[in-house]
């Protein structure tokens, strides 16, 4: 789930150094975000390391053609796509996070989706999985930003929280109770406003789907020409 915290923010990044990126490289870690009003969200660190689960392999199977992973974390859903023949890139500002996507085999580089990418508007499909669609606390910006990524019938899937809300953050990643980073703006989107948020930021939701046990919720948009 590393990302660029906010456009324009300053450094330090939250996700690119420190406990985070020791958590990448120990596969584990006692992390989550929390903001100064008693909100938390648990960050998963040891599933994103380990290999892609029954909900990852439900969002590959979606996928079509060159796919970009936003957030790509410890690179599992990479090295899925690659695994299963697709072209996939990963892009992370965690400098851990894409040591261990090309250590899996799979393709990885350094950056914010807010900077400039490869290949800008010839991507099949793009993900944000593991909640990135908090990216930057402002999901228009950040939908309207991967629009010009992907071409002009391309793919977007989203994770969803299981929650219908619609909430923007400040938010440090903490490692138990302490706080481990600078403030940052992050955004928790739910099925239903994350298809309006779509609807005014050029895509189309054409499905959406739960996968259980683990009660996860998923989108895919389709851009708009």
């Amino acid at each position: 789930m590393s990302i660029a915290g906010s456009a324009g923010a300053s450094p330090p990044e939250p996700w690119n150094s420190g406990l985070y990126a020791q958590a990448v490289d120990a596969r584990e870690g006692d992390l989550s975000l929390r903001d100064g009003e008693g909100w938390c969200l648990p960050l998963d660190v040891g599933r994103w390391c380990r290999r892609a689960d029954t909900g990852d392999r439900s969002v590959v199977e979606r996928c079509e053609g060159r796919v970009l992973d936003i957030g790509c974390g410890a690179g599992r859903i990479v090295e899925a796509l690659t695994l299963r023949g697709h072209s996939a890139l990963g892009i992370d500002v965690c400098p851990s996070a894409v040591v261990a996507t090309v250590s899996r085999g799979g393709a990885a580089r350094s950056g914010s989706v807010f900077g400039p990418l490869p290949e800008e508007g010839r991507w099949d499909t793009a993900l944000l999985m593991d909640g990135n669609i908090g990216i930057g606390g402002e999901p228009r910006r950040l939908l309207r930003r991967v629009r010009d990524l992907v071409h002009e019938h391309g793919l977007l899937i989203v994770e969803t929280s299981r929650d219908d809300v619609d909430e923007r953050r400040r938010v440090r990643i903490h490692v138990g109770q302490r706080a481990a980073s600078p403030v940052f703006s992050w955004a928790v989107v739910g099925t239903r406003a994350l298809i309006r948020h779509g609807r005014l930021s050029g895509w189309t939701a054409v499905e959406e789907w739960t996968t259980s046990p683990a009660d996860r919720h998923f989108v895919v948009l389709r851009a708009r020409s």
